[in-house]
């Protein structure tokens, strides 16, 4: 039988959960009841993030991963769908949906708490990829055992890969030294080699084209022996959950744009700054309109 194939710029597989949201004056100590200012509820996770950042930003994507059949996977699913996100070989089933409980300060500072149950990552062949055609491949690493022979099989055909490195763990370490385009965080590179620049580094000399992202410091990269660094832009911090997942979203889209390299970071750098204004890493998303602003103008 013949199967339609399915066309996306960006094909984004990981992480999927449902995330519940906190403002709160101050992170609670022992035993220390409080009340919270603000509650929100939406869909999160890094890699489904990154799926509906693509679509914001006008290029069409896909997300690969699980979600239960539970209140929270479908509450996400049709979140997903609602923002033109392809979701044809998202996995349902059984197990619950992992949710994200957020407690977020004043200052956008926050503290997470995530429950998967007993949840696991798919086993390699849960999931058929022979029909998506996609320009870029986002890989979050929460989905190893289906990542890394995709991550292959993308090499092989010449499909540009970008690993989003959040933390040191299984996914990441195994996908690390497969992608074209590693883009981490100041804790990965801190859990890797204790400093940014030895990371750096040391990264560099095994992959094309590395970048750590340092919150409000910006972000430094190297491309072989080039090397540079990019300031954050300056925005009015609400919550900063979700900036990372705007930012891998943005990268991709500009590597699917075929953008060059510092415009492609600034590109980046701008959705995620955008998402630190609003409460909610879903939520945080910036719309078209306000990431061309940002990106184009500086405000």
């Amino acid at each position: 039988m013949l199967v339609n194939p399915i066309e996306v710029d960006v094909l984004c597989v990981g992480h999927a959960s449902y995330d519940l949201v906190f403002s709160v004056m101050h992170h609670p100590g022992s035993d220390e009841k409080m009340v919270a200012d603000s509650f929100i509820s939406c869909g999160g996770g890094p890699a489904a993030n990154a799926a509906v950042m693509v679509s914001k930003l006008g290029l069409r994507s896909a997300f690969v991963g699980y979600l239960g059949r539970d209140l929270y996977g479908e509450k996400h699913c049709q979140e997903l769908q609602n923002n033109a996100v392809v979701v044809d070989k998202v996995v349902r089933g059984p197990s619950p949906t992992p949710l994200s409980m957020v407690l977020v300060k004043p200052d956008g500072k926050r503290a997470l708490i995530n429950y998967k149950g007993e949840t696991k990552p798919l086993p390699e062949g849960a999931v058929d990829f022979s029909a998506i055609n996609a320009k870029v491949i986002l890989f979050d690493g929460h989905e190893p055992l289906i990542s890394t022979p995709l991550a292959r099989y993308a090499k092989e055909q010449g499909i540009s890969t970008v690993l989003d490195a959040g933390s040191v763990h299984e996914g990441t370490l195994a996908l690390m030294g497969m992608v074209d385009y590693l883009v981490c965080s100041e804790k990965f590179a801190l859990q890797l080699t204790g400093d940014e620049e030895t990371a750096l580094s040391r990264l560099a000399a095994i992959l094309p084209n590395v970048v750590i992202t340092l919150g409000e410091r910006g972000l430094i990269w190297q491309r072989g022996e080039m090397r540079g660094a990019l300031p954050a832009f300056s925005v009015n911090v609400v919550d900063t959950t979700g900036a990372g997942d705007a930012f891998h979203g943005a990268f991709a889209t500009a590597v699917a744009s075929g953008k060059a390299w510092t415009e492609s970071l600034r590109y980046a750098s701008a959705a995620g700054a955008l998402c630190c204004t609003k409460a909610g890493a879903r939520y945080g998303l910036p719309t078209y309109q306000e990431h061309w602003d940002l990106f184009k103008h500086g405000r």
